[in-house]
């Protein structure tokens, strides 16, 4: 086993611990244990545990990443990989003077300091974690893709324990549906309740359908890793054909999976929001307050959603929202 420790600066300020447990449909929250978080990475295709550890209260200093690998990959790339997982090398500040421009956004700014984007190490994670997202809360539907990972993922064993990468689309697609079709699919022995191996008993619920034939369109029919190549109206279209990706999903999957900071995802929460800062609480359909914030906010308009859901729901907003 490799074992090593780099050291990583980001550009302007930088909040590890909100980023990674601020509900982004990237992946589930990393692991938090013995004073970092963890996870599982694919660097050209080579398991890499990574570690990573920020000073408590020091959203300015350098991250200390520890290293775990069965082969030899190159620091460089361990630091780009991260890098573009937690938005790096983006300067934080030209954000904050853009938020500091409006007075409405303004207050944001104290309350997410250090915020950013958590993108996805693997787009296909990204479509399949964003899909489960919707009409779901953050903690069942982090343990589902967890569990997803659990049951089909590659194991790679660290010295913090076994953890798993994501399924491929081609095994996902395999995978059965529910008990029945699992039970089936073994000769139909024993009862239907005690078959654990489908995606529905990764308590994905209905949406187990569209994770299938999502793997499968991404196996077959369409190549999600050109998707990032393609300008945003055209990537939302193709993105949109996925079974369960409405226009709030398939923002998440631009805006996470993908980096475009013009995609604005809105839910009911982004809505309201938007109503009682720009409309005078006047009540707005998801497509115009859509529409609102790309123009309103142009290349900034994903770190706005993102300081505002954050926002609204340290700062009472939401309760407020929510009451009315």
């Amino acid at each position: 086993m490799i074992q090593k420790i780099l050291k990583i600066q980001p550009n302007g300020p930088f909040n590890l611990k909100m980023t990674i447990q601020s509900g982004q449909t990237s992946q589930p929250a990393w692991k938090f244990r013995n004073g970092e978080f963890q996870e599982l990475l694919m660097i050209h295709g080579e398991p890499c545990f990574i570690g990573i550890h920020q000073e408590p209260g020091d959203l300015d200093g350098p991250l200390t990443i520890r290293v775990e690998s069965k082969n030899e990959i190159k620091d460089d790339e361990i630091r780009l990989k991260v890098s573009e997982i937690f938005d790096l090398k983006d300067d934080l500040m030209e954000v904050y003077n853009f938020l500091e421009s409006k007075s409405e956004l303004q207050p944001t700014i104290e309350f997410c300091r250090g915020l950013r984007l958590f993108k996805a190490q693997d787009p296909f994670e990204c479509i399949i974690s964003s899909i489960c997202s919707a009409n779901n809360s953050i903690k069942r539907w982090n343990k589902s893709i967890r569990q997803i990972k659990e049951k089909w993922g590659e194991e790679f064993m660290s010295s913090e324990g076994v953890f798993h990468s994501f399924p491929s689309p081609e095994i996902l697609m395999q995978v059965p549906e529910h008990d029945m079709e699992e039970m089936e699919l073994c000769g139909g022995a024993g009862e239907a309740s005690n078959y654990t191996s489908n995606l529905k008993s990764c308590g994905v619920g209905y949406r187990c359908s569209y994770m299938k034939e999502t793997a499968r369109m991404a196996h077959e029919e369409v190549d999600i890793l050109k998707l990032g190549d393609m300008d945003y109206e055209d990537a939302f279209k193709e993105v949109s054909k996925f079974p369960g990706v409405g226009p709030k999903v398939a923002d998440c999957i631009l805006l996470y999976g993908y980096g475009m900071g013009q995609a604005f995802p809105v839910d009911v929460w982004i809505g309201r929001i938007i109503s009682a800062l720009y409309f005078q609480g006047e009540e707005i359909k998801p497509p115009k307050a859509r529409i609102f914030g790309m123009k309103e906010f142009e290349e900034y308009a994903g770190y706005v959603q993102l300081y505002l859901f954050h926002y609204a729901r340290k700062s009472g907003l939401m309760e407020s929202l929510r009451k009315k």
